[in-house]
């Protein structure tokens, strides 16, 4: 099981709107029978409407994910993602797909770097694309600050974003209640 919490995002110049996003939570199952080297996974989950509709879009938002990863040699690796989005409430766009793909180095045991391909593909309106990239500080193994940088693509995205974050891990929370 996952949370995604909200984040803050905040217009800096030009008339995009400020606020949270929503919570969405989600299950999430691994697939491949390699982690490590290969990694494939699916998740489920669904954005509950407690944000800012200009940031978060209209109403629930199912959607369905297929996070993939690949272990390469001398501490490279590379990844991607498959997302369909589901937005009933929407007037025009009720479906949108996400792309991703990216390439990883491991700079040290606990630090890695990325650059990124991220497109947005909405069924009716124009696509969004961007370059991102940036990277994270682990600061235990279920807990990390990172940072990233992206520039737009296309008139339909941000000429640039910038981002700043803290994740971390429950792991095993479930399991220990299982055993009770």
């Amino acid at each position: 099981m996952l949370v995604d919490l909200p984040t803050y995002f905040v217009t800096v110049r030009g008339q995009a709107g400020s606020g949270f996003s929503d919570v969405a939570p989600a299950i999430k199952w691994q697939i491949s029978p390699v982690p490590g080297v290969f990694g494939l996974s699916i998740t489920a989950g669904v954005a509950l409407p407690t944000g800012a509709s200009v940031i978060a879009g209209p109403g629930v938002q199912p959607y369905l994910q297929f996070p993939w990863s690949r272990e390469l040699c001398g501490g490279w690796g590379i990844s991607g993602m498959l997302t369909s989005f589901f937005i009933p409430a929407d007037q025009t766009d009720k479906f949108s797909q996400q792309v991703t793909f990216a390439i990883e180095k491991k700079i040290s045991d606990r630090a890695d770097v990325f650059v990124e391909y991220v497109g947005d593909y909405p069924a009716y309106s124009g696509a969004r694309q961007m370059f991102n990239t940036g990277g994270a500080y682990h600061v235990t193994p279920t807990q990390q600050i990172d940072f990233h940088f992206a520039v737009g693509l296309n008139r339909n995205t941000p000429a640039w974003i910038f981002g700043i974050g803290y994740s971390f891990r429950l792991d095993g929370s479930f399991a220990s209640m299982a055993t009770r």
